[in-house]
C-alpha cells in the first residue's frame, strides 16, 4: 500500500473480530510506535497487551471502578461495562510514562505518546488490521489505574482495540481548504 495512500484512508474500526492480530502484525505496530517524534528520546510509553481471558479481567476492573462511583448501576450498564474490553480480540492499554525533564514539558511527552499510538493505527490499517482508539471515563478512573499497576507518573492514553474488522468502511471525503488558514502578516 502506498504510503499516503494509507494515510489518507485509515478509518476506525468499531466493531472487531477473531482472529486477532499475529505476533508479527503486533511487532510491527510496536515498532511502527517507536518511530514516533520523541524530543530527548524519553521513549515516555508502554503498552500493555490485555488479551484472552484477561480481557473478562479488565471488564470486572471497569466495573469495581464504576460501582465505587455509582453503587447503584443497571444491570444492563454492568453489563455493558463489564463487556467492553470484549468488543475486540485484542486490547492495548497504551500508557504514558511521564518523567521530570529540563527541556522536554509532560504535555509534550504525552503528545509523544499520541503520536505513537496514532502510528499503532496506521500501521494496523497497512496490515489490514482493524483498530479502534478509545478512552472514556475508565481511561481516567483512579481505580483503573491502580488495578493495572500504573505508577503515579503514568497514565493512560487510551485503548487500542485491535482485530479483524467486521465492516470494512470508508474514508469520508473531508473539505481540507476548510481546515487550512494562509497566516500573513499584517
Amino acid at each position: 500500500m502506498d504510503a499516503l495512500e494509507l494515510l489518507h484512508n485509515r478509518v476506525s474500526c468499531p466493531l472487531l473480530l477473531e482472529p486477532a492480530p499475529t505476533a508479527s502484525q503486533m511487532d510491527n505496530m510496536f515498532k511502527a510506535a517507536m518511530r514516533a517524534p520523541d524530543h530527548a528520546a524519553l521513549r515516555p510509553w508502554r503498552f500493555m497487551v490485555v488479551e484472552g481471558d484477561q480481557r473478562a479481567a479488565l471488564g470486572d476492573i471497569y466495573l469495581k471502578a464504576s460501582l465505587q462511583d455509582d453503587a447503584e448501576l443497571s444491570e444492563a450498564k454492568q453489563k455493558k461495562l463489564r463487556n467492553a474490553p470484549l468488543r475486540a480480540p485484542v486490547v492495548v492499554v497504551v500508557v504514558a510514562h511521564k518523567t521530570e525533564h529540563p527541556k522536554v514539558p509532560v504535555s509534550e511527552q504525552l503528545i509523544t505518546v499520541g503520536c505513537a499510538t496514532h502510528a499503532m493505527l496506521y500501521a494496523a490499517h497497512a496490515q489490514g488490521v482493524g483498530a479502534m482508539w478509545r478512552t472514556g471515563a475508565m481511561a481516567y478512573h483512579p481505580t483503573v489505574m491502580d488495578e493495572l499497576g500504573l505508577a503515579d507518573n503514568e497514565e493512560i492514553v487510551g485503548f487500542l482495540y485491535l482485530g479483524t474488522p467486521k465492516v470494512v468502511r470508508q474514508a469520508p471525503q473531508v473539505d481540507v481548504e476548510s481546515y487550512v488558514t494562509r497566516w500573513e502578516v499584517s
